[in-house]
């Protein structure tokens, strides 16, 4: 059900919470669901603390700006060195982060040959470090997000369990999948929900909801709270959608228009953010196809977009596409 939950020293109205999305997640993609949906907290793109460290603030806006008229926010990091860790959450604290949150799960090669994201989770030890490190440098409520055993060999669910419990940690977000798995996978239910039985923290679980009945499924889990992915793209309102729909209410879908009015809303704020017209297009042209699931020409639309080169061209595309 939709309830208010405690994580840590904060509490939240709802248990509802959208993701962190590689290469979506910044300030305005946030700014909008909190506009349309107020969730408990959207989370950042995964930052890497020697980005933080090392590289000039001006080149990490992107990543850690916080726009003054978004809710609260988890700033999601990565590291696999425990005094480097710290120093990323101190400075995250300073940055105004509500929650914090150590990436466990990221399956991307890049990440994992750093000795980061999924590959912790084979490393109990270092985990329980990078923890324990976590909880020493900052009075917020902190977190991991990890992926389940799935169908490989690598039996880590019983280990991450005891590493959690004697931590500090103050929750746990469980995508349904091992780092291996792609979407094509169900979801693993069952495991999620092992680790919401077995643990003395608010368990929340991710993976696959995207409507009512995928959100029952994940709560009959035990699971205290649910995080929202990819379908939080191109759909700022599927939280509040949600919310309203768990309590047997009809929930009224936006109209083409105001879709269109979203995206150009979104692209515009990137703009901004990055101080960079042509990089903002760019990212455009990636999310793009989900603000247009419900045009008929959706196809034609997202080339014109991909074809676009200024913010001008863009949103005239806009206007004819989502009949303005």
């Amino acid at each position: 059900m939709i309830k208010p939950i405690t994580l840590g020293n904060k509490s939240f109205p709802v248990n509802i919470i959208q993701g962190p999305l590689a290469g979506i997640s910044c300030a305005p993609f946030r700014r909008l669901t909190w506009k349309y949906s107020q969730p408990a907290f959207s989370a950042t793109e995964m930052i890497s603390c020697k980005t933080l460290i090392h590289q000039p603030v001006s080149l990490q806006k992107r990543f850690v700006h916080k726009a003054s008229d978004e809710g609260p926010v988890a700033f999601q990091l990565a590291s696999n060195d425990p005094i480097e860790l710290a120093e990323g959450v101190k400075r995250v604290t300073d940055y105004g982060a509500d929650l914090i949150d150590l990436n466990c799960g990221c399956p991307v090669k890049k990440i994992r040959s750093k000795g980061s994201g999924s590959l912790l989770l084979t490393q109990p030890v270092k985990l329980y470090k990078l923890i324990c490190a976590m909880r020493e440098s900052t009075h917020l409520p902190i977190s991991i997000k990890i992926r389940v055993d799935g169908g490989s060999n690598e039996k880590h669910n019983a280990e991450i369990v005891k590493v959690v419990n004697e931590s500090g940690l103050d929750f746990l977000i469980v995508h349904g999948r091992h780092w291996t798995e792609h979407y094509e996978t169900s979801c693993r239910y069952d495991e999620i929900q092992f680790f919401a039985d077995q643990l003395k923290i608010p368990v929340i679980g991710n993976g696959d909801v995207s409507c009512v009945n995928s959100l029952r499924k994940m709560l009959a889990t035990g699971c205290q709270g649910v995080m929202i992915g990819r379908a939080g793209v191109g759909q700022p309102w599927l939280i509040s959608q949600l919310i309203t729909e768990m309590k047997n209410e009809i929930f009224t879908q936006p109209s083409i228009q105001e879709i269109g009015h979203m995206f150009i809303e979104h692209v515009e704020q990137l703009a901004a953010l990055l101080i960079n017209e042509k990089f903002a297009i760019l990212q455009a042209r990636k999310f793009a196809k989900y603000y247009a699931k419900k045009l008929d020409n959706r196809s034609e639309f997202c080339e014109v977009i991909n074809q676009s080169t200024s913010l001008l061209a863009l949103k005239i595309a806009t206007y004819h596409y989502f009949c303005y």
